[in-house]
């Protein structure tokens, strides 16, 4: 019965997705394969990337190469931390391959040794060779199944060794945490950790049974990498708008309500895993070349966002970075994060629209606000502050 309910309600999310598809403009599916080879070819061939006229083009070079030096090898004379970081496929978990790539780039680009444990990899031939001092994977059935778990305890009887979990509730559709925290216990899992905010972590009582079985979480946010993501020059603002994001079930109601009187009107470019009118999705080694594009970076967060202060997504950080005006709704954490005037933040769907036409109709004022956003993204939050944090806690 369950296999028969998890069909039909598969089957109705994509006749909710098809239906949508239909009222985006036709030219927005029309010309998204010429745009993505535009953008393909830019990367490949390394232009696009000159600095211009533009200030804040500029100002996120000049951000982005006091960041780069500020950061490099910061902890290269840190000793006793070798990390080893789960990374799922890419066709297996296209968020999870992102997340934990840019976590393992980061570290590395802070001077730590730091290594990626591949889905069909050897986890004895990755100890032995590399020897880390800390394990982080996820708690959650398709990593935790991965894992030869007796490897694991046979090396760290010989080896200063941690291990560290995402912190997963059950109102996220994981299993019931009381089990999961007793395996916990029988594996010596030591710590979690999560990209949930801290504010969050400490006061939704989900998660008082880590803390009482007296496990840390220690919090990384989401944040822009410096490496992908920074403002292109020699690039015309010729898109209305651009939006990089998946078509999940989960937030087919919320695009419906919030973007289709955009996305009907205007052609634009729409991009991500699951659109069933794109044979291709572009990879995020172009995205910064195609939010180049964009007068308007459309921003848009799940309903746990909205009612929790619980996380920012990574597109609002990496839109920020690459310099684009920002048209994003309410989530509850924004203000804690972004000053008022960073970003265009609407509180009703018929405020957004209004919004969306105000930054087409007000490019200094828009490219003000984007300039803001950029310097806070810098100053605070790249995923070079999210690992330093992070590498803070694990060394307390």
């Amino acid at each position: 019965m369950n296999l028969i309910n998890r069909g039909i309600r598969f089957a109705q999310s994509q006749l909710r997705l098809r239906s949508f598809e239909r009222k985006v403009h036709s030219a927005t599916w029309k010309n998204h394969d010429s745009i993505l080879e535009w953008a393909l070819s830019q990367a490949e061939n390394a232009a696009g990337n000159s600095l211009d006229d533009s200030p804040i083009v500029r100002r996120g070079h000049e951000r982005r190469e006091a960041v780069l030096a500020e950061f490099g090898n910061k902890y290269r004379a840190l000793e006793g931390l070798r990390i080893l970081i789960h990374v799922p496929s890419k066709e297996n978990s296209p968020g999870g391959y992102s997340l934990f790539s840019n976590l393992m780039d980061s570290i590395g680009y802070l001077g730590i040794p730091c290594e990626k444990l591949g889905w069909e990899e050897s986890i004895n031939e990755k100890l032995i060779s590399f020897q880390p001092t800390i394990f982080l994977s996820s708690d959650n059935d398709i990593y935790r199944n991965r894992i030869d778990w007796h490897a694991f305890q046979r090396y760290r009887a010989s080896h200063p060794f941690r291990m560290g979990l995402t912190a997963s509730i059950e109102a996220y559709g994981n299993t019931p945490l009381n089990q999961r925290l007793r395996w916990a216990k029988a594996h010596r899992i030591d710590f979690y950790y999560s990209f949930r905010s801290p504010e969050y972590l400490n006061s939704r009582a989900d998660y008082k049974p880590f803390f009482s079985e007296g496990y840390p979480i220690h919090s990384v946010e989401f944040g822009a990498n410096p490496l992908h993501y920074f403002p292109v020059g020699g690039v015309k603002q010729d898109l209305p708008y651009v939006f990089l994001a998946s078509s999940n079930p989960d937030k087919q109601q919320r695009y419906a309500d919030w973007l289709m009187h955009i996305l009907a009107d205007y052609p634009g470019f729409l991009d991500g895993p699951g659109w069933t009118r794109i044979d291709r999705c572009a990879p995020a080694t172009v995205h910064r070349n195609l939010y180049a594009r964009a007068k308007v970076g459309i921003n848009l967060h799940i309903d746990d966002s909205i009612d929790w202060a619980s996380e920012l997504n990574e597109r609002t950080y990496i839109l920020a970075a690459c310099g684009v005006p920002q048209l994003v709704d309410n989530p509850k954490l924004l203000l804690d994060r972004f000053s008022e005037d960073s970003m265009f933040q609407a509180t009703s769907p018929s405020e957004y629209r209004e919004l969306f036409l105000h930054i087409l109709a007000s490019p200094e004022e828009a490219q003000a606000r984007a300039s803001l956003a950029l310097d806070e993204v810098y100053n605070k939050y790249t995923t070079f502050h999210r690992a330093e944090a992070l590498i803070k806690q694990l060394i307390q």
